[in-house]
This record gives structure tokens, sequence and C-alpha cells, in this order.
């Protein structure tokens, strides 16, 4: 697989992949995370413009979609727990795999790592997948954050050593 900056071509692949997703969170006992429109195409189209989302492909085919943000996060501010670390830090958000592929998550984390040295992420605690393929990658549970509408999620951080 290679990663690719997303482009305005990509969102219909891009929004496939995430309705794929979210079938698959329904299915697996993590049906709120995303409900059944997020992230919306607003939001996408403003990652893809300000240059933060990316493509995992395999031929022309999209496997996965991410959002890769550095810099300060406002919503991991407050934290019940502690960061490893106060040192500059990039976030991966909005991850996902239309799960036709294994290994979607590591090809996004082998990018996000040779970009960025400690890196951040987030997931729902009834999202029993990501935190098995995020703790398996090396990322390590910091604590609980809560989004802007209050929900909880559980944070985890990587830094290489």
């Amino acid at each position: 697989m290679e990663v690719h900056l997303a482009k305005d071509g990509d969102l219909k692949a891009i929004l496939t992949v995430y309705e794929a997703a979210r079938q698959y969170m329904r299915r697996s006992g993590n049906p709120t995370q995303w409900g059944t429109s997020y992230p919306p195409e607003t939001l996408l189209r403003e990652d893809i413009r300000a240059g933060r989302l990316f493509v995992c492909t395999q031929g022309n085919k999209v496997h996965g979609v991410f959002a890769f943000i550095p810099g300060m996060d406002p919503t991991y501010g407050y934290i019940e727990g502690s960061w490893k670390n106060d040192q500059p830090y990039s976030t991966i958000h909005r991850m996902a795999s239309d799960g036709k592929l294994r290994g979607v998550f590591r090809c996004c984390f082998d990018f996000c790592r040779k970009r960025a040295c400690n890196i951040r992420i987030d997931t729902h605690s009834d999202n029993l997948t990501m935190q098995h393929v995020v703790e398996k990658n090396g990322f390590e549970r910091c604590g609980i954050i809560y989004e802007a509408d209050g929900s909880p999620r559980i944070a985890y951080q990587y830094t290489a050593t």
C-alpha cells in the first residue's frame, strides 16, 4: 500500500471507505462513535483543502483514509490521566478502512511516524478494533479526553525511542 495526499477527485472513494467503516463499527458493537454520517463531507473537503487528509491505496483503489494534523489539538488540552510528555506532537484523526485489506492502520502509522516522533490518537471505548491496532503498534494508553460534545475517548500517545 502507498499513502497519498487526498485530492478532490478521491472524495467519492473516501466517502465509500467511511461508509464501510461505519457499517463495520455498527456490526462490531460500536454504533455511536461515528453514527450514520461522521465525518461529514464538509469536514473532509476542509481536510483536503488544508492538505491534512491522506489515502492509503493499492493500485488505484483507496482502501484507507486518515487525517494527519501537526500541532496542538484543543481536544487534548485536558486529560484524565497524563500524556507521556509535553513535546510538540501530531495527531491521527478519522482513521478508516474499507475492510478489504489487512494492514491499513500500519500503512497509516508508518507514514505518520516518518513525519513525527510524537503522535497522539484517540478512540471510543466501544471501538475494540482500533484499541487493538493502536496498542499493537506501540501506542500507550494515557487516559481519557473529551470531545467538544462531552463524549469521552480513550487517549493514546506514541513516542519514538
